[in-house]
């Protein structure tokens, strides 16, 4: 079983987008959500992703991952699927240290929303902090973009 291990943080500036050395739009939705398990399909720059995740262990900090590239068409007809609560978001690839941190920008209901992402191969693993890091979010509901798709950010 793949278990992925991260954690989530709010960003307080945009200092990322000077340091990022890739970036990609992603457009998502949720074809299934029970009992903290999800079925996800992205489409990110020009591939398509189908998504199972398993629902969160370690205080949120891990969880099972499985994702299968798929044709951009097929994840186009899946995502339509999803009506109209969709995540849309750039995501800005940065390193610091040995890790990439992921720093996704929201749009349309979750814009102003701003959250970087490390995964790390164990729990006590350390990691270089980057300037632009606020607040630990890890495990906090809220931000998991599944939710995120219901109640959007513009409503908090």
């Amino acid at each position: 079983m793949a278990v992925e291990i991260e954690r989530k943080f709010l960003v307080v500036d945009d200092s990322y987008k000077e340091q990022a050395f890739a970036c990609d739009r992603i457009v998502q939705g949720y074809l299934c959500r029970q009992n903290g398990n999800s079925v996800r399909v992205r489409i990110r720059g020009e591939k398509g992703f189908l998504t199972i995740k398993g629902p969160s262990f370690d205080a949120g900090l891990s969880r099972y991952e499985w994702e299968k590239e798929i044709p951009v068409t097929e994840a186009n007809e899946l995502l339509s699927l999803c009506g109209s609560a969709k995540i849309d978001k750039c995501r800005y690839l940065v390193r610091c240290g040995k890790h990439t941190y992921e720093v996704d920008e929201f749009y349309g209901d979750n814009a102003g929303l701003v959250v970087a992402e490390i995964e790390l191969g164990s729990k006590e693993e350390q990691f270089e902090r980057p300037g632009f890091l606020g607040r630990e979010v890890t495990g906090e509901a809220r931000y998991y973009n599944s939710h995120l798709t219901r109640f959007p950010y513009k409503d908090w």
